[in-house]
């Protein structure tokens, strides 16, 4: 396996992928042209790399990384051809199996070896918290980079679009059911009740889920609502009604303003949930 791994782009979930290349004896590279003051002071932090350029990157790091919101995985991919590169590519975004298995023949067919990434849980602090789930050809080698920690790393099958498929079904009921109850608590207030609702759940025994839930969702929203629309799309192919996190997605759409916002309200999130 390589001795320099390219990351694209490290957020605060790339910058724990980063952090566990690292800590398993790589040196890791990145491009800061472009990126924001945030990007760069958290790369600094992690001992990054600066490639300088997405071209030098891919000309001298045979494995990549691609940790970045859903709906730019395809572009970045698709950049990442445009170099010239012919070593490993994971994608380790939230999108379906069969945007990754296009993604994976597109890589295929250009001579790049593709590896599936799924990766369920926050930006972990400590090990035991976050798993790098694996699948492709390629994957047991890939997984070389990802021994020591903080994140976890887990192959689970040759085939790619297996790792994307158990973060799609993973996230459809986590981040879904945070989806529903903001709804519902959206509802509720609009309706006058809210209070009521809230000691009636309390009454029943212990909460199945709390406003905490979306007050640190609501900073997240703006990229959840397209891995929602992945979630559908991915349901859809199994023969499920893909209707519910489609509605998700729109929730969570209405939120996008709290983008990496802190220090929100319930009251704020709720008074941003109206469709007219």
């Amino acid at each position: 396996m390589a001795e320099r791994i390219g990351i694209l782009h490290p957020g605060e979930m790339g910058s724990a992928v980063a952090a566990t290349i690292r800590n398993s004896g790589y040196e890791v590279c990145w491009v800061a042209e472009g990126r924001s003051h945030l990007t760069r002071a958290r790369a600094e932090s992690a001992g990054l790399t600066d490639a300088v350029s997405l071209t030098n990157l891919s000309r001298t790091c045979p494995v990549i990384v691609s940790v970045c919101p859903p709906e730019f995985a395809d572009s970045v991919a698709t950049e990442v051809l445009a170099q010239g590169f012919r070593g490993t590519y994971l994608d380790a975004n939230a999108i379906s199996p069969a945007n990754k298995k296009r993604m994976a023949e597109r890589m295929q067919s250009s001579g790049v070896q593709f590896v599936d990434g799924g990766i369920i849980g926050l930006p972990p602090k400590a090990r035991a918290q976050t798993w790098m789930y694996l699948s492709g050809e390629q994957a047991d080698q890939v997984a070389c980079c990802f021994t020591a920690g903080p994140m976890e790393c887990e192959v689970i099958g040759k085939e790619p679009g297996k790792a994307s498929s158990l973060k799609m079904c993973y996230a459809a009921q986590n981040k879904g059911s945070i989806a529903l109850l903001t709804a519902v608590m959206g509802a509720a207030n609009h309706l006058g009740i809210l209070d009521d609702l809230k000691r009636q759940w309390t009454r029943m025994g212990p909460a199945l889920a709390t406003e905490g839930h979306i007050l640190r969702a609501a900073p997240k929203a703006w990229r959840w609502a397209p891995e929602m629309r992945e979630i559908a799309a991915t349901l859809d192919s199994a023969g499920m009604p893909p209707e519910f996190h489609l509605a998700a997605a729109k929730i969570f759409e209405m939120l996008r303003e709290f983008k990496n916002t802190d220090g929100t309200s319930i009251e704020d999130v709720l008074s941003k949930l109206r469709t007219s």
